[in-house]
């Protein structure tokens, strides 16, 4: 797997695939210098080589991972947003809604956090 294409392909509910094609559409269009990349056999998104956002699909929500500082800065918004969430990600369920606004300030803030960052995960 190569791509995000080739990654949406592998989705098997049409309308969770299109729910991820959307997310990811949004991404590069909200920030357009984020470069997408398949690692680990994930989507993700990264700036000057460093981590900034990634995802992956389960069976009941599309998880989103901001990386642990992303989860800790942003705890009480993730809860009031409806999320569940782990140490190291945040679940949106397929029957829920995106919150676009929270996923644009975890971004804009993994871009601020890790501008001087040179390797791809935080130390």
């Amino acid at each position: 797997m190569e791509t995000l294409e080739d990654f949406l392909t592998k989705i098997d509910d049409p309308q969770n695939r299109m729910r991820t094609e959307e997310i990811f559409a949004w991404v590069m269009k909200e920030f357009p210098t984020l470069e997408p990349k398949i690692a680990w056999n994930q989507p993700m998104f990264s700036d000057h080589g460093t981590y900034i956002i990634g995802f992956s699909v389960s069976k009941k929500h599309l998880a989103v991972s901001p990386e642990g500082a992303g989860i800790t800065h942003f705890t009480d918004a993730i809860a009031e947003a409806g999320y569940d969430h782990t140490k190291l990600l945040v679940r949106i369920p397929w029957d829920g809604p995106v919150d676009f606004e929270l996923l644009r300030k975890m971004i804009a803030f993994n871009i601020s956090d890790k501008a001087n960052c040179e390797t791809f995960w935080r130390k």
